[in-house]
């Protein structure tokens, strides 16, 4: 089960990630509260070793900012949130990337030339579980579940969903901040299941 943990500002929390065995690191580069500038995402990617994909997050930023940005931070794949045409992927091309969108969008994997998919919830950004088994079978290759994850939930999320693997934010937090002990469990607990 490939894990990605998104929405990390913090060394200590990047590490724990890291430890655990998540195949993936997401650091937001747009307007968000959990936004990094690039240079922030530089050195919190530095840290990270070469088996653990790094990926900035941008959403509604033209392919010259989105391309800037991943220069800059020097993550090693980007991840396009929302409404971006498929010119935008066109693009961007020569970058490792990664199409985030509702579950009422086209989720093939690839259709826009993306290398993995992210399947968020119908409102996405909510951190509300919803209906996983709703899109069991409908989504084609690499693609990740998210949308409401968290530890206790990932196991369930996962045999209803059957997933290539699953991408979680506000499911490790504590008080609206990171918590690694929570990273750590939701790792254990994706790595854990069946699939």
């Amino acid at each position: 089960m490939y894990v990605k943990i998104c929405g990390l500002r913090e060394p200590e929390h990047v590490a724990a990630a890291v430890e655990a065995g998540a195949d993936a690191i997401g650091f937001v580069l747009t307007r968000s509260k959990r936004q990094v500038t690039p240079a922030r995402a530089r050195e919190l990617a530095a840290a990270v070793p070469e088996r653990v994909l790094t990926v900035g997050v941008l959403m509604g930023e033209s392919p010259e900012v989105v391309r800037a940005m991943a220069v800059e931070s020097g993550v090693r794949a980007v991840q396009l949130h929302g409404d971006h045409p498929h010119g935008d992927f066109l693009a961007l091309k020569d970058i490792p990337l990664v199409r985030a969108v509702a579950a009422d969008a086209d989720l093939r994997c690839g259709v826009f030339g993306e290398d993995l998919l992210i399947v968020d919830a119908p409102k996405p950004g909510s951190g509300e579980p919803w209906d996983w088994s709703a899109i069991r079978g409908r989504p084609s290759g690499n693609w990740m579940l998210a949308g409401g994850l968290d530890p206790a939930n990932v196991g369930r999320a996962i045999a209803e969903a059957e997933p290539w693997g699953v991408d979680v934010s506000s499911g490790v937090e504590r008080d609206g901040a990171k918590d690694a002990g929570l990273i750590r469990a939701f790792v254990t607990a994706a790595k854990g299941s069946l699939r």
